[in-house]
Parts: C-alpha cells; sequence; structure tokens
C-alpha cells in the first residue's frame, strides 16, 4: 500500500477521478433522481423515506421543480453533480433533463458523473454522452464479479470508453472485490471501493450475513478494510473511501459552502460548516414584541438581530452579554420569553445539532 496515498479519515487512493476531486471539495450537489430500483442489493442504506419511492432530492432539499434544483446548486457553489438513486436509468428522460439543465445553467465545465447498477446499451450510452456526461459509475452485482469480462458490463464500459465519457466501477469493499480490480485495471478504467458500514435501514440484513461492527465508535463492517487492501493492491487507478469520509469531509465541506453563502452577518459559521445563533422566543405575540422593544432600549443594532413572526434570532454572543439585563426588562414588562443558543445546519429547516438554554 505505500504508493497509496493516505488522508485524515482513513481514505487512501492512487488515483482520484475528477468526480472525486470536487467531493473531497464538497462542491458536489447529489442529485438523487429516484429511489426506485430492480435490484436488491442487501448493503442498501437507502432510507425508508427514498427507499422505492419515485422522488428527487437535491442534497437533502426535495426537488419538485427545476427551480428547487437550480436554488440548490447556486446555494452551494457546486461545481458539478453526482447523480445517484435507486437506478437513475430507469428515469432516463429525467435523467438526460437534468443533465441538460445543469449543463445549460452553469456551463459544460459543470462536472457531472452518474451510478449505474444497470449495464447500459450503446444507445442510451450515446444519449448521455450527447447531453454532456462527464463519467460513469458501473455498480455491477457481487454475483458476478468474477465473471466481469463476459457479461454486458464489458460492453457497456467500452461504449462509454469510445463515447469520451469517463469510465469507472463503484462497489462495497467486499469478498471478491480483488475480481472487479482485475478486470478494472485490464480494461483501464478507474475503481472506487466504499467501505461498507452499517445503516438504519441495512443493519437486519448485514448480521443475519454474518457482518459485525469494526469498532464501538464506527459504522464500519469488521473486515471491508482488508478486502480493499486486497483488491487496490492490483488497481492502478484506485480509491478507497472510508465510511468516516462522508461526515468529516464531504458532508462538512459541503456544509461550509452553504454556510459561506447563507450565512447572516449576526450568525457564527463554524469548523463544521453549522451556524450558530441566539434565539428569544416569546410565548404570545405581544412577548415577541416587546422583547423587540427591549434589544432597543439596550441599544442593539438592527443588524444583529432579524424579528421571525414568532422569535427574534440575533448574535450569540449578544444575547449571552445581555441575557440578564434582558430578563430583568422582560420580567419588569411580564413578558415571558424564553433565551436560548441554537447551533443547526444552514439549509431551509435546517437540522438542529444542539439547543443551549440561557
Amino acid at each position: 500500500m505505500e504508493k497509496f496515498t493516505e488522508d485524515e479519515t482513513g481514505s487512501f487512493y492512487n488515483y482520484l477521478s475528477e468526480g472525486c476531486k470536487l467531493c473531497q471539495q464538497g462542491a458536489k450537489m447529489v442529485l438523487f433522481v429516484t429511489g426506485l430500483c430492480p435490484k436488491s442489493c442487501f448493503y442498501c442504506p437507502l432510507s425508508d423515506e427514498r427507499r422505492g419511492k419515485d422522488v428527487v432530492f437535491a442534497n437533502e432539499r426535495l426537488v419538485k421543480s427545476d427551480a428547487n434544483l437550480l436554488e440548490e446548486a447556486k446555494l452551494m457553489d457546486a461545481l458539478g453533480t453526482g447523480i445517484t438513486g435507486g437506478e437513475p436509468l430507469l428515469k432516463i428522460d429525467r435523467v438526460l433533463h437534468y443533465i441538460s439543465l445543469l449543463k445549460f445553467s452553469f456551463g459544460k465545465e459543470h462536472h457531472i458523473h452518474l451510478y449505474t447498477s444497470q449495464a447500459p446499451d450503446r444507445e442510451t450510452l450515446e444519449k448521455l454522452a450527447k447531453v454532456g456526461l462527464d463519467e460513469i459509475r458501473f455498480h455491477p452485482p457481487q454475483a458476478i464479479w468474477d465473471k466481469l469480462e463476459k457479461s454486458p458490463y464489458s460492453e457497456a464500459v467500452q461504449n462509454a470508453k469510445d463515447l469520451e465519457i469517463l469510465a469507472g466501477i463503484e462497489i462495497p469493499a467486499l469478498e471478491g472485490a480483488e475480481n472487479v480490480a482485475v478486470f478494472a485495471e485490464k480494461k483501464g478504467i478507474f475503481l472506487n471501493l466504499n467501505e461498507l458500514e452499517f445503516s438504519e435501514n441495512n443493519s437486519e440484513a448485514l448480521l443475519g450475513r454474518g457482518f459485525s461492527l469494526e469498532s464501538d465508535t464506527s459504522n464500519a463492517v469488521a473486515g471491508s478494510l482488508d478486502h480493499a487492501k486486497t483488491a487496490l493492491s492490483t488497481c492502478k487507478n484506485a480509491h478507497f473511501c472510508s465510511s468516516t469520509y462522508k461526515d468529516a469531509v464531504q458532508l462538512r465541506k459541503r456544509l461550509q459552502r452553504i454556510a459561506k453563502n447563507t450565512a447572516r452577518e449576526f450568525d457564527e459559521v463554524t469548523e463544521d460548516g453549522t451556524l450558530m445563533y441566539g434565539v428569544i422566543e416569546g410565548e404570545a405575540r405581544m412577548d415577541r414584541e416587546i422583547a423587540e422593544k427591549v434589544l432597543q432600549e439596550l441599544e442593539v443594532p438592527g443588524e444583529l438581530f432579524e424579528t421571525k413572526e414568532d422569535s427574534i434570532e440575533i448574535a450569540w454572543w449578544v444575547l449571552e452579554e445581555l441575557k440578564e439585563e434582558m430578563k430583568e426588562k422582560l420580567q419588569a414588562f411580564k413578558a415571558r420569553a424564553r433565551l436560548s443558543v441554537i447551533e443547526r445546519y444552514p439549509l431551509e429547516d435546517g437540522m438542529v445539532v444542539e439547543l443551549i438554554p440561557l
């Protein structure tokens, strides 16, 4: 493994496709085009919200219109998009539309890669190439990993290469991955191996097949890393993505990009890309109006707070400094309000990470 570069999350590689490079920057929008899929992979981590449902998400935003999709891409300054599912090619017209839309809106340099468990025919690949697909990652089922050379994936890989679509294979690091590495090396394509991990929706299937956790502090499956090392020792263009990478790098950097574009003057952007601010919540509209008057009496600059319908959001450090005075004045007016500091994801209705009462 000496020839591989290793990062702080335990991922290692001797090759990164353009899609992976943008992923490392948190600059790839994840476009989930459908939860429908003809396969039933035992390790599939899809949530009940998406599995088997024909829904579209851009990152965590439910997409109901093209405008939703473009808003999300702009929000994070996306330099590219990864199209996934379910099985995206079940909705080929939708995929072609979205690729065309993204290329038209952000330019040909907006890099797009697509995951598929299918071995699409030449006609399908020609359509994808025509609208500008840059990269395709095949996901063949584990049952045929030892006979890929004689499978439809062999022809699909060659057709993709002929059409100048960068081709690769992306699979979980499981028994038999070394056979896929041999195939990838022979075909001159890249190989991405993902560390297998437990999720809420695949844990029962994994346990039933004898898999176990690597440790008490990780969701990684024991032995997955060893399979990766065996496989990647024979492949020149390879990348192993650890189970901690998504949250430790990809998600954090994507959140940082979004936070940079959405933070108000009084929001503090944390190293994890979350936002921190103070909140004053009145039990009635009158309480909120009184709290706003108190802030004015205390000469808090208007740019350091924002009045909402049922609360006031304010710089947390201002609220912390003035909390005792605020409580006294609110009590004098017989107003009832809760003061707290919130940390949340920088998204519309973003998940609250922590709430600290003051």
